[in-house]
């Protein structure tokens, strides 16, 4: 049997086709053109899962079940209860997609959860049963299992670790709150710093990189730091710091045997990890126990959503 994963973000839909070794056998995509009503954007989610089962040659009787990601708030009973970047407010996503595709089988899930999911499973993760997922990219997002299981909390808003503070009364944070993960550890967050930085250094060579790449970006203050720059050195340290400081808490709150860390700065691999994993190492409350919680780099990028959304149903 055949599984359809939903990934539902604010520039695309992407609807694939999982088989039984967790691998996508068909893939089909759509931008998703917001702002749109939930029905214009569901008859296209509908049309790329039928678009990946016609490639894949098999209809919707050959599907176990269907997943779908999505940013926001959702519910037990399948209801997106919101999601402001997609404007959905009590969205009956879980009607929507079985009026839409005829398959009774239909499970909705927050987008970082199901990555985390994705991962624990197909992934880095390795079947661990207690593994937490963060992706540092516009937003610090993450997705925690416990017991082989989606932690959400009560209201299944849970696991929103990115806004967890760990300055008190620091930066500004979009959700409202001050010295949130976030505001440190985002990509959002170090391209700020890499900016202040470079108002501080005005010799620094990150204006000559900025100015070649036609903007200040994630990579900035990495490639200034590979060419010995005071400044990218500093702005790389401290934002490692950060970042580590939200895992540490992690490590002392959930004891995980495995984090994974995404998003678009993990591609600095271990010349980011290597830094965040010293200062985990050196802070955290279980520095002398045997087991210890392995930080390692994401493995399935933009499809662990999908794999993890394909899957929710099992």
């Amino acid at each position: 049997m055949y599984r359809i994963g939903i990934d539902l973000g604010g520039t695309n839909i992407v609807a694939a086709v999982v088989d039984d070794d967790y691998k996508m056998v068909a893939k089909a995509k759509t931008p998703t053109a917001i702002p749109r009503t939930p029905d214009e954007i569901f008859d296209d989610i509908a049309r790329v899962s039928k678009e990946a089962m016609a490639e894949a040659g098999i209809t919707i009787a050959d599907i176990k079940s269907v997943g779908i990601g999505t940013p926001g708030t959702v519910n037990s009973d399948g209801v997106i209860e919101y999601a402001n970047n997609l404007g959905f407010d009590h969205v009956p996503a879980k009607q929507m997609l079985i009026d839409r595709l005829g398959c009774d089988n239909v499970f909705v899930e927050n987008d970082a959860n199901c990555a985390a999911l994705g991962e624990a499973v197909a992934g880095c993760g390795h079947g661990a049963k207690d593994f937490v997922a963060v992706t540092l990219g516009t937003g610090v997002g993450s997705g925690i299992i416990i017991d082989g299981k989606i932690v959400s909390g009560a209201n299944n808003a849970g696991g929103e670790c990115g806004h967890t503070v760990i300055v008190v009364d620091g930066e500004p944070c979009t959700c409202g709150r001050k010295g949130c993960w976030e505001a440190y550890a985002s990509a959002t967050a170090l391209i700020n710093q890499t900016k202040r930085a470079m108002e501080e250094y005005p010799d620094s060579v990150m204006h000559e990189l900025a100015k070649e790449e036609g903007k200040v970006s994630g990579r900035t203050a990495f490639d200034a730091m590979r060419r010995g720059d005071i400044a990218g050195i500093k702005v790389v340290d401290k934002y490692c710091k950060y970042v580590a400081c939200g895992l540490i808490n992690l490590v002392n709150i959930f004891q995980p045997e495995i984090i994974c860390i995404g998003g678009g700065i993990c591609n600095e691999g271990e010349t980011l990890l290597r830094p965040i994993r010293r200062y985990v190492e050196s802070e955290r409350y279980s520095v002398y126990s045997k087991i210890q919680s392995k930080i390692c780099k994401a493995e399935l990028g933009n499809d662990a959503g999908i794999i993890g959304a394909a899957i929710l149903g099992d």
